[in-house]
């Protein structure tokens, strides 16, 4: 990404990653949200049990475990990025 914007004048810039962000909140929540339906009814209710059902709760559970921690690092990356542009440039006061 840093490639797209990175000859951008810093306001311009900034706007493209806040707007990047936003974006990026909204999928991450769909991502996120993505296996709650699957995870619930599997560990609301006894729908399968035994080893193999307990080893596939564990992997599902660690995959969305997995999936949510991605997700924030990619929103994270976009956050601290969005942080290392100065606030306000003379041009945008008006300076």
């Amino acid at each position: 990404m840093s490639q797209l914007v990175e000859g951008a004048a810093p306001e311009a810039r900034r706007r493209l990653l806040e707007q990047t962000l936003a974006e990026l909140k909204t999928r991450v929540a769909i991502l996120e949200a993505a296996l709650d339906p699957a995870h619930g009814q599997f560990t609301g209710r006894s729908v399968w049990v035994g080893p193999v059902a307990r080893r596939f709760a564990e992997d599902l559970s660690a995959r969305r475990v997995r999936l949510r921690r991605a997700a924030q690092a990619l929103i994270d990356t976009v956050e601290e990025e969005i942080r290392s542009l100065p606030a306000n440039s003379p041009a945008a006061s008006g300076n």
